[in-house]
């Protein structure tokens, strides 16, 4: 989601639950027997919410400097990168912030030149994530770079918003669930295992 405020997480905040894969198939049949655990939480909520506000006091009110924005997933291998960007639906539709998408869109085309990056804008109601058959919708930067996203430009007025940045309607985006989009994952962590 956009927020005002830099996110950032130390290696110590987050620990990793889940045990290392074998060199099987990546293909996920329902591996958790219906029981949703996830692989990654923050270990220490205190000091993840502390360095975030710290963060957040870094640049103030009467500085001509604007706030940061976070990146809501990133990870790596092997060269190839995964990134997410959540975005609640407003009227069944999201919004980009203008810096946001320049951001995407170079850091998309930067590390698509030595390797794989699937950088995907997420659209979100109030989902649980823990059901297989919540549905999201979503695209891929690809997507919008190649404009076959529909979208329309837009000087927001709300005060807690970006002055410019992009509409674009939930009936644009590639509804599926979350089970599907798991499956997705998968398949680019497969590939970029080669």
């Amino acid at each position: 989601m956009a927020v005002s405020h830099m996110v950032v997480a130390s290696l110590s905040d987050i620990f990793h639950n889940g045990k290392q894969m074998g060199k099987k198939s990546h293909k996920m049949s329902r591996p958790y027997d219906g029981k949703i655990v996830p692989k990654f939480v923050i270990g220490n909520p205190e000091a993840f919410t502390k360095n975030r506000e710290i963060l957040g006091n870094i640049v103030v009110k009467n500085m001509k400097t604007s706030g940061g924005m976070d990146v809501d997933w990133l990870v790596e291998r092997k060269g190839n990168f995964i990134i997410l960007e959540i975005k609640s639906f407003y009227d069944d539709r999201i919004r980009i912030p203008l810096g946001q998408i320049i951001a995407y869109r170079s850091l998309h085309e930067k590390l698509n030149k030595n390797g794989k990056c699937y950088l995907y804008i997420i659209g979100v109601d109030e989902n649980d994530f823990t059901d297989d058959n919540s549905r999201i919708w979503l695209f891929e930067m690809k997507e919008w770079s190649d404009q076959k996203i529909p979208h329309i430009s837009r000087n927001f007025e709300e005060i807690d918003l970006p002055k410019d940045g992009f509409i674009v309607e939930r009936s644009f985006m590639n509804e599926i669930t979350v089970h599907e989009f798991r499956e997705l994952l998968e398949l680019a962590w497969k590939e970029f295992g080669r």
